[in-house]
């Protein structure tokens, strides 16, 4: 049995400039943190004594005589890329639901590249897992998606993620001391908004958008090294407030999607309640949005937000870790029997 344990992200400033339709011509930056709420997977070869071939537990169970007719994509996508035939079974559980602008659907793909290459006996790096979860999505699934989620939820930790022209990427650490990033994560708060979707539906708009969009996405871009400055100086966090709020201005106006009139509503009552500024998580549309504010005004934004569900949050720095490793006895044998044994595969799809 082999369990993965990866963590989901807040993405602060950049995102739209992570698509590589964007960064392939411009270069591409974000600034992001990963939260310790986490999707877990476990997986293991499929003894070859049932009627099916794989297995998938998540929001359904799926029971399959051949990789190939396993529905939930990234499971089907991922072993497909592996060149996995084996029977396996596949379990997942996550902190938080899926399609919440938090990047579970990488953070799903990174897990269980980390748990197959590990049930192989292989140890991936981050960067391997980074760039493969980039691929599986975008490549074999053709999803509409960035490159950020998948990099965050490998490496994990505070950084700034460049993206370059030739499809490479450079993971810079943020350092903070430990007061400085208490007194940050002081100020967030993460409000759920009731609404979930497909990423990759909103984000298809965008995209076919980015060339319209140039200069809005310029100074999305540009804000990186704003923020990082900010952070480097003296740490003031009333103006990191700010600028998420000018950049949630512009996020919101890329396309018609990324807002709605409840999630305005939402937002502006935040900063009735003395927000300084705040974002919508994710590609838009719906999910968990963050509130940044001082301290002492949590309480007014907490009574003006009183019917969305808050979730107390803190940074984390693991990246995808695995945090059981015990193959089984007939690990080995199993492989043998790839064109006999059925595959299990328990998930739940974000």
């Amino acid at each position: 049995m082999i369990i993965s344990r990866t963590p989901f992200r807040m993405s602060f400033f950049g995102g739209g400039t992570d698509y590589p339709v964007w960064y392939r011509e411009h270069g591409g930056s974000v600034l992001g943190v990963t939260i310790n709420k986490y999707c877990y997977i476990s997986c293991r070869y499929l003894p070859p004594f049932f009627k099916h071939k794989s297995r998938i537990v998540y929001s359904k169970v799926e029971t399959v005589s051949s990789n190939n007719d396993i529905e939930h994509p990234a499971v089907r996508g991922t072993l497909q890329h592996l060149k996995m035939t084996s029977g396996v079974e596949i379990h997942h559980d996550g902190d938080l639901p899926a399609r919440t602008g938090l990047g579970s659907s990488s953070s799903f793909t990174v897990g269980f590249l980390n748990c197959l290459f590990a049930l192989k006996h292989q140890m991936a790096t981050k960067t391997q897992l980074a760039k493969e979860a980039v691929h599986v999505e975008q490549s074999v699934l053709k999803e509409n998606v960035g490159s950020q989620d998948q990099i965050m939820a490998a490496f994990g930790g505070f950084n700034r993620i460049d993206f370059h022209r030739d499809d490479s990427f450079t993971v810079t650490p943020m350092i903070l001391n430990q007061e400085k990033l208490v007194h940050l994560q002081k100020h967030i708060l993460l409000y759920f908004t009731g609404f979930s979707r497909f990423a990759s539906d909103i984000a298809g708009e965008q995209i076919q958008k980015t060339k319209e969009r140039t200069t809005e996405l310029t100074q999305i871009h540009e804000m990186v090294d704003e923020a990082v400055s900010i952070l480097a100086g003296k740490c003031n966090f009333t103006e990191f407030g700010k600028l998420l709020h000018e950049g949630w201005k512009l996020k919101r106006g890329l396309t018609s999607k990324i807002s709605s009139p409840a999630i305005d509503e939402i937002y502006e009552a935040a900063l009735s309640g003395g927000a300084i500024g705040g974002k919508l998580l994710g590609a838009g549309g719906g999910g968990f949005m963050l509130i940044f504010a001082k301290p002492e005004d949590h309480l007014k934004i907490e009574a003006k937000l009183n019917g969305l569900l808050r979730v107390p949050v803190r940074f984390e720095n693991e990246g995808s870790q695995i945090i059981v490793y015990q193959p089984n006895n007939i690990s080995d044998s199993v492989e043998n029997f790839a064109d006999k044994s059925p595959t299990v595969v328990e998930a739940s799809y974000g």
